[in-house]
């Protein structure tokens, strides 16, 4: 048998955290399982789904490589196979025409309610053929009166549900659209999925969904319902917490490969390891080692694992991925040092690639004043020499390179007998305006010689001006 999974998402609201984190769990199963991955837009919500909704979903699944082996398929483009199963289902009394009104459903509510009864419905049409003048009716799935259905969950484990307890579901609108629970089973029957992973939020439409394959003449897929994914708080995860349009991520300059190993971790452990590369979570991955339990998310956590997977990147690539951010940052790579240079740089620092790109501006484009704060401290009348020394050193440094820089930044600080670090941070405050870059010598580099000289006559002036304005 073939594994296929499905992810089957709705275009009513953007693609975030949660629903990622089932596509993944989807993805992984398939891949770990030499299987197919379905893609299938879930748009039969006509008011509700919009084509920017759609496209949110695909672009994010592209940017994550969520790659889909078929697909994305639309149910509103197979409306006219869900009409030949609900013909052929009233047809031989599978399916009912109910042609109850809204007041007489909301009676029937509200006296159940009132009894202490579950709300649901009686099947007062089950057996009345003759239709109703005036009404458009729906159409109705007639649920077995007895029984059982028992779903093996791969996560949740064996739960069990009574017939009694179900009525018999709306398959078809008074208007002929089909409902979301039908227009599922016919889609997985059809497409072939043999595991069905989704959130437990779904774990009560089961038992109406199997009784439906079982109508079709199949046997139920595999399921496995995972569980929430709530905010730090506890609470349910919202935009408050981090559960935005997954493309906002993008924006930031996380790293696709870090959003998958953080969601992948949320419900899902192997041993006590926290950094997986993708290859590692589709050899691991296995649906029977989900928690119960739902998972919490940290926006702290995301953050390391973005971060540990920047430094495990190669230079070269982390420099390809920084080019758009340092485009975003207004920064133009031809009027600086090479992309992948700055990422050799910065990634010990940097936790994302906007973060990266803004840090270092001072890299591609001059500043007008240095941080008060830094420069009162740092540039000050006993340091004027040694910058000026050393600035005339910098200057005929014949190659520009980290080890030359460091040699003529050492040979200076000793010939003054200063602590590396005495002269080291009035450079870095000198030639960044502030006071925090990567070390001395590759922040010099990155820098460039002639903007290296002209912020440390820049910084030696300021010194000048306030030495002599201290003296008036």
């Amino acid at each position: 048998m073939t594994v296929r999974t499905r992810f089957a998402p709705s275009p009513t609201g953007v693609l975030h955290l949660g629903s990622i984190r089932t596509a993944l769990f989807c993805w992984l199963y398939a891949r770990r399982h030499k299987g197919e991955f379905v893609l299938r837009i879930e748009d039969t919500d006509r008011e509700r789904s919009t084509e920017e909704n759609v496209m949110a979903i695909l672009e994010g699944m592209e940017w994550l490589g969520l790659d889909a082996d078929e697909g994305p398929f639309y149910q509103t483009q197979r409306f006219d196979r869900y009409r030949e199963v609900i013909n052929e289902w009233l047809a031989d009394g599978r399916a009912y025409h109910c042609y109850c009104t809204r007041e007489e459903l909301d009676e029937l509510r509200a006296k159940q309610m009132e009894a202490g009864e579950k709300v649901r419905y009686d099947g007062r049409w089950r057996d009345r053929p003759e239709p109703r003048e005036g009404v458009d009716p729906v159409v109705r799935f007639r649920n077995p009166d007895d029984g059982e259905v028992v779903v093996d969950d791969q996560v949740r484990g064996r739960v069990v549900f009574q017939n009694s307890e179900l009525d018999d579901l709306i398959i078809a609108r008074s208007d002929g659209t089909p409902t979301y629970n039908f227009t599922v089973v016919v889609d997985d029957y059809d497409m072939q999925i043999t595991h069905v992973i989704r959130g437990d939020d779904h774990l009560n439409n089961t038992p109406r969904q199997m009784n439906m394959i079982a109508a079709l003449g199949a046997e139920p897929p595999v399921y496995a319902h995972l569980p929430m994914i709530l905010g730090p708080d506890g609470a349910k995860l919202s935009k408050r917490h981090g559960a935005v349009d997954i493309r906002e991520y993008h924006e930031e300059g996380y790293l696709p490969e870090a959003m998958l190993n953080y969601l992948v971790r949320l419900g899902w452990s192997h041993g006590d390891q926290e950094i997986f590369s993708i290859d590692e979570m589709i050899e691991l991955f296995d649906i029977a080692d989900v928690n119960q339990s739902a998972s919490a998310f940290n926006p702290e956590k995301l953050r390391w694992i973005n971060q540990q997977h920047i430094l495990a990147m190669s230079t070269e690539e982390l420099g390809e991925r920084l080019v758009p951010f340092l485009g975003k940052a207004g920064l133009d790579p031809a009027n600086g040092p090479l992309p992948s240079h700055v990422a050799e740089g910065f990634h010990e620092r940097a936790d994302t690639l906007l973060h990266m790109a803004a840090s270092a501006r001072y890299c591609y484009e001059d500043f007008e004043d240095v941080d008060p704060k830094s420069a009162k401290k740092h540039l000050r009348p006993v340091i004027l020499e040694p910058l000026k020394v050393v600035r005339a050193r910098l200057a005929d440094v014949p190659h520009w390179g980290q080890t030359q820089i460091a040699e003529a930044v050492a040979a200076v600080a000793e010939d003054y007998e200063l602590n590396l670090g005495k002269l080291g941070q009035p450079l870095r405050v000198a030639v960044t305006g502030g006071p925090v870059s990567p070390p001395i010598d590759v922040t010099l580099w990155l820098v460039g010689q002639e903007r290296t000289l002209a912020r440390l006559d820049k910084a030696v002036a300021l010194i000048e001006e306030r030495a002599a304005a201290s003296a008036g």
